[in-house]
């Protein structure tokens, strides 16, 4: 039986899609369009985030930080539920946030953290980026780790 790309997609979760996609483009030898980052592709992150998260609690979430310098990550992930989840599904939205998939969420990704969430959701600006990153980057690194984000999420 031949595969048909087109029924499988309905299947796969986000993260299996970014797997596919990548595994697609590095046989066929291609990538993003130039400058693109997986972060232009929302929709193939939103599908396992809110397989974590309710799509209402996200909302409510977003809807608390959409002032500049409003963003408390505490409180995000307190509104959110995902202070309530277990470490595998904390592990998931790190994945998701993860664009490059290098296991660690770099400032540059951190920026976008609320896009990840909600492709309409603003980015943080440089002072809540940096305090988002202070409070869970403990061994100084300039990144987060995936034990780094269960740690900072459940602290």
């Amino acid at each position: 039986m031949r595969h048909n790309p087109s029924t499988a997609k309905s299947h796969l979760n986000g993260l299996h899609i970014k797997q596919v996609f990548q595994e697609s483009s590095r046989r066929q030898g291609t990538s993003l369009p130039s400058g693109a980052r997986p972060r232009d592709y929302p929709e193939s992150f939103t599908m396992e985030i809110t397989d974590v998260l309710s799509v209402a609690d996200i909302s409510t979430a977003l809807k608390e930080c959409q002032a500049n310098n409003s963003f408390d990550c505490k409180k995000f992930f307190m509104t959110c539920g995902l202070s309530k989840k277990s470490a595998e599904d904390i592990r998931k939205v790190f994945r998701a946030i993860d664009d490059d998939d290098s296991g660690f969420i770099e400032e540059d990704e951190l920026k976008y953290f609320l896009q990840r969430f909600s492709a309409g959701a603003r980015v943080l600006n440089d002072k809540e980026t940096k305090t988002f990153m202070d409070g869970g980057d403990k061994d100084g690194d300039g990144r987060l780790g995936t034990d780094e984000f269960v740690d900072l999420v459940l602290s």
